[in-house]
């Protein structure tokens, strides 16, 4: 199987200049936990609500001010639609994240993958020892 059988497509991205509280919004109304961040149609980072809160909040507590460039990850981990999930799912458990934007070579942000989306697509025991490795440095 493949990562593209598995992503959740049509990702939209937000702009450097994205504000946070902006950001915050649309996770909320959205119900989702991550932004990918793209300059130029490309990939330049990703915000996630844990980096809202110890980036922004927790830091300086100064959120109004900021924006997305001030909090996101840079140098985001990705893999490609072409990939096979169990390469992706090493990827995960070895870099210790919840989700991997999927990307073409030119870094556009095709969709995401995500330890939701892998546990309703895989094996039961699989998705199981991903999450295990992905939560294990919580214990």
């Amino acid at each position: 199987m493949k990562v593209k059988d598995v992503m959740h497509k049509g990702v939209t991205c937000v702009e450097p200049t994205t504000p946070v509280k902006e950001l915050a919004k649309r996770m909320r109304d959205s119900d989702i936990g991550a932004i990918p961040v793209c300059a130029d149609g490309r990939l330049v980072g990703i915000v996630t609500d844990r980096d809202i809160i110890c980036r922004a909040v927790a830091e300086t507590g100064n959120v109004g001010k900021m924006t997305a460039q001030d909090v996101m990850t840079k140098n985001v981990v990705c893999c490609s639609p072409e990939d096979y999930i169990d390469l992706a799912i090493e990827v995960i458990e070895a870099k210790q994240v919840r989700r991997l934007p999927v990307t073409d070579s030119h870094k556009t942000v095709l969709g995401m993958l995500s330890l939701g989306d892998i546990s309703h697509k895989v094996k039961k025991q699989l998705s199981g020892e991903v999450l295990q490795a992905v939560s294990g440095h919580h214990l």
